[in-house]
């Protein structure tokens, strides 16, 4: 081959300006001219200059890495966040690095993105788990508790205004969005990486893999959790198991509640032992066992019951008292309610719309069927139309803006006890049809946060409620009580103790030889009250000035006096009407 010059092509032609000929090794030239940059480029970066930029690659692989891991990790209890539940192994954190590797390269980038977007949807599955665990004892249903989240709106907006509640809203709605962005964002950045440096990244995997199987079959654990981890695993395992009972669940209900051992009573035969009383069945929020065992609330409830019970003796009232198992813990009432009138078990939202649509005879729809009694519900905490009334068998709902209330809110409760009851005498004692009443009275003093509690005051001068503007302000807020274990216990302890007074008050002030009471809660506290306890009994107490209605019920078991004992009779909630509609019929032989 003869001898090229630089700037030379082999046939003996110049080569363009910047390029040197090869030399005879296939390699450059050593004497080459170097390249010339464009017109118009910046300078080369030189290794000093890319150090930075370095830096925040791997700094940002980093924070991705960590983003999947703090979702993945992620308990889903509050009293799960602890430090050595972030010092695991997820085996989810090793898919997630392999799924890069097995994927071609067109499917890479969509793969890694739906990786991190379900991830995120984990997180969040995981976050209202911890919410409904803290509050209801229970995990987040993803068939049923939609609706759930529209009540807690609501709790947000009757605790914190208008004005705090948009905020908190818009806050959560952001925060959702933002974990689903980072999550999808880290997962495609790590997949970037991974895809890069593939042979580094094979190795990773496989040590990964290796020590998690190691982690496994030693049984090692941190802080009493295992190291190798498959909690979203577990999680999605356990959801789409509650999925599916909570799908069969609307048939199975539906079979239940078509038998009603009442639906075909003629209604002379209804409620003839209590044919001329006025009945009150009145619910007590948050009025659970802990309100008479926890050592911190017990003793001052169980002096304002004890108390009760001799006052109203003196004043020739009787009182008999058991054990309800409610369906629910920590919130959810008006399934309790139902549960109690309806005679089923509803536990939830579903179940609840399928009574309602129904035909069955309720506790309270006895009452008007039987044809001797005006049916009324004292409703202080609605605030809107509530249809489901009929279906109960309520001729009259007095709701909040018709109890004629002018003062201050308590929290969550917007209307004082005592000034419901009051309300009540009021509005019904002087109808010209006066007759026998049959009245459910829910009352929300003892709602949580309990905080402020209001003051009792002279029944004579409650009026329109004004007067609680200068008495009901005096005790701590929300935010401080909630803070301190010691403080919540003591406001859920003053605001049963206040609502137990009213109904005794007011029993004292107007209750007469006609009158019977059915006082219960219907759930216990929420778990920071309640210590996470299993236990879901309330306290369930008839009172009577006629001795023919406690004898009625002699049979049960139940405690003399306000207070049952602890190993007084305990039924499950839905058991109740059919044991009163037997008690008060027709009895046997007559």
């Amino acid at each position: 081959m003869p001898h090229l010059t630089p700037g030379q092509r082999p046939d003996g032609t110049a080569a363009p300006d910047g390029m040197a000929a090869p030399d005879g090794g296939g390699g450059v030239a050593g004497d080459a001219a170097p390249r010339q940059a464009p017109a118009g480029a910046g300078p080369r970066r030189t290794g000093r200059t890319g150090r930075p930029a370095r830096c925040a690659a791997v700094g940002a692989t980093v924070l991705a890495a960590a983003v999947l891991l703090g979702a993945l990790l992620l308990p889903d209890r509050l009293d799960g966040l602890t430090p050595a539940a972030f010092l695991r192994l997820p085996v989810e954190g090793i898919a997630l690095i392999a799924l890069p590797l097995v994927l071609p390269p067109r499917a890479r980038r969509a793969g890694a993105a739906a990786g991190g977007f379900l991830t995120g949807l984990l997180a969040l599955l995981k976050g209202l788990d911890m919410g409904f665990q803290e509050v209801l004892l229970r995990p987040f249903d993803p068939v049923l508790d939609w609706s759930l989240l529209g009540n807690a709106a609501d709790y947000l907006r009757e605790t914190s205004g208008r004005s705090g509640a948009l905020p908190a809203a818009t806050g959560v709605l952001a925060l959702a969005l933002a974990v689903l962005a980072l999550t999808t964002l880290a997962a495609v950045r790590l997949a970037t990486v991974t895809a890069r440096h593939r042979g580094h990244a094979v190795r990773v995997t496989l040590v990964l893999a290796l020590a998690w199987t190691a982690c496994v079959t030693l049984g090692l654990r941190s802080g009493g959790v295992p190291v190798a981890a498959a909690a979203d695993a577990d999680l999605v395992g356990d959801h789409v198991r509650q999925v599916r009972t909570s799908l069969a669940d609307a048939r199975v209900f539906r079979r239940r509640a078509a038998h009603d051992a009442f639906a075909h009573t003629p209604p002379g035969r209804l409620l003839t032992g209590l044919r001329g009383k006025d009945v009150l069945v009145t619910f007590v929020e948050s009025y659970g066992r802990t309100a008479l065992e926890d050592p911190a609330v017990a003793p001052r409830v169980g002096a304002v019951l004890g108390e009760g019970t001799a006052a109203l003796r003196a004043a020739g009232f009787r009182a008999r008292s058991g054990w309800l198992r409610s369906p629910v813990t920590g919130g959810g009432s008006w399934l309790a309610h139902a549960t109690f009138l309806s005679g089923l078990w509803i536990s939830d939202q579903q179940r609840f719309h399928t009574l309602t649509a129904s035909d069955r005879t309720t506790l309270t729809g006895a009452f008007r069927k039987a044809g001797a009694w005006r049916t009324a519900g004292i409703m202080p905490g609605i605030d809107r139309a509530w249809p489901e009334g009929g279906f109960f068998g309520l001729d009259h709902v007095y709701d909040r803006d018709r109890l004629g209330y002018h003062g201050p809110g308590f929290g969550w409760s917007q209307v004082p006890d005592q000034f419901t009851l009051e309300a009540l005498w009021r509005l019904e004692s002087g109808r010209r049809d006066r007759g026998p009443l049959m009245a459910e009275i829910v009352l929300t003093s003892s709602h949580h946060p309990w905080a402020p509690v209001p003051r009792t005051t002279d029944w004579r001068t409650l009026g329109d409620g004004s007067v609680f503007r200068r008495l009901g302000r005096d005790g701590k807020g929300a935010d401080e009580v909630w803070k301190d274990p010691r403080s919540l216990r003591a406001g859920y302890r003053d605001a049963i103790a206040y609502s137990l007074r009213s109904v005794i008050g007011f029993l004292r002030r107007h209750g007469d030889e006609r009158t019977v009471l059915v006082l219960l809660g219907d759930h216990q506290p929420v778990p920071a009250v309640t210590g996470s306890s299993p236990r879901k009994d309330v306290p369930v107490t008839i009172v009577a000035h006629d001795p023919e209605v406690l004898e009625r019920i002699s049979g049960w078991g139940w405690t003399e006096g306000l207070r049952p004992a602890a190993d007084a009779p305990v039924w499950a909630m839905d058991a109740f009407r059919d044991r009163f509609l037997t008690a008060y019929g027709p009895r046997p032989g007559r």
